[in-house]
């Protein structure tokens, strides 16, 4: 039986009593400009540094968002008096050096997707947070947008029953460039710490960390993964199927099948989007056979990284060292399900080496 209404989502509205961050950011890149532009556009968060190898990309990037600050060394932007967050956007290989260094500066850090290349790289991250009495956060939007706290509140509430199956998928077409991020390796590329990150969270927000990973698929000409199904055993009653490719386009859709309801995400199911809520009797007279949500906030597509900016200053105004949605254990959780996914994958190819820690070091211009 489903209830007779969703519940409301839980929102990061600006204005609830969060302090005003001062934010500096590493990386002035795509997802830089995305996110900078979300946050002054519907936060109070506001940016006041930036910071690159090169001073001219970081004062156009200035100019381009109000910035006041354009500097060309890291370490000047983390020890700048007038940042109290660091915002790293540089690729995966620099995130746990970049991270370490804010962390040491004393500044709260905010690392994009993946936090780190690996589930060790991770844990020191996390480890150095705690220590230094410091928020570090993986910028994993998803976490905060408000569909996914209406289906947190779903599982919590029991409607779905028990969840016997999960399934997610993220695919998206890049080009085949050998200079391109995502096929270099000494970069941390490949698909699954981009693109496949987002359908294994899912997978771990719903059912936690797995009891056993299997994966199959394939490599690039470059030796990263392109392609990849990953089987997730979840105990004895529950089993889940995460898929991700880079070669092509998916439908990119997400599922939670529970013995009472099951939850069905549409395209891009990591982005604002809508979801149906459907009873697996729908004959039953008493409740309905499917109830929708759909994003009513009018944050759409990249508007909606304004969320995790709110949260995480709601976080660090409540003392937080860590986001209670997103904690640092799961974090390190998810990218231990990928690290013995991409294993697998060098192993069946024969590719395996001591591997992803000689991209340590590895600096690009950002």
């Amino acid at each position: 039986m489903l209830p007779t209404h969703l519940p409301d989502p839980e929102l990061f509205l600006p204005g609830a009593g969060e302090p005003s961050l001062r934010w500096g950011l590493i990386g002035p890149g795509w997802i830089a400009g995305e996110f900078v532009g979300a946050a002054h556009a519907h936060t109070a968060q506001r940016f006041t540094a930036v910071a690159s190898r090169s001073l001219d990309r970081a004062s156009s990037f200035a100019a381009t968002h109000g910035i006041a600050h354009s500097l060309d060394s890291y370490e000047a932007l983390v020890a700048h008096p007038e940042v109290d967050v660091v915002y790293v956007a540089t690729p995966q290989s620099q995130h746990l050096e970049l991270g370490l260094l804010a962390i040491a500066a004393g500044k709260h850090v905010l690392i994009e997707k993946p936090l780190a290349l690996t589930a060790a790289e991770a844990q020191q991250l996390a480890d150095a947070a705690r220590a230094a009495g410091v928020l570090a956060m993986e910028a994993m939007w998803s976490r905060y947008l408000p569909q996914t706290s209406v289906v947190r509140q779903l599982l919590d509430d029991g409607v779905l029953g028990d969840v016997a199956q999960v399934h997610a998928d993220h695919g998206q077409a890049i080009p085949a460039d050998p200079q391109h991020r995502l096929y270099r390796p000494e970069l941390g590329g490949g698909a699954l710490l981009d693109l496949g990150i987002y359908p294994v969270q899912f997978d771990s927000m719903v059912l936690g960390a797995p009891t056993a990973v299997t994966a199959v698929g394939g490599l690039a000409e470059t030796g990263v993964d392109a392609f990849s199904t990953l089987v997730l055993s979840h105990g004895d009653d529950a089993q889940s199927t995460v898929t991700t490719t880079m070669l092509t386009n998916t439908p990119t859709r997400a599922s939670i099948s529970g013995s009472v309801a099951r939850v069905e995400f549409e395209s891009f199911f990591y982005t604002p989007s809508s979801f149906r809520l459907l009873a697996n009797n729908p004959n039953d007279p008493a409740g309905g056979t499917s109830l929708e949500f759909t994003d009513t906030s009018g944050l759409r597509l990249f508007a909606a990284l304004s969320w995790e900016a709110t949260a995480l200053a709601r976080f660090v105004g409540e003392g937080r060292t860590e986001s209670p949605l997103h904690t640092l254990d799961e974090t390190v959780s998810i990218l231990a399900t990928i690290d013995s996914a991409k294993a697998q994958l060098e192993d069946a190819h024969g590719t395996r080496s001591t591997g992803v820690d000689s991209t340590h070091g590895v600096m690009v211009d950002a």
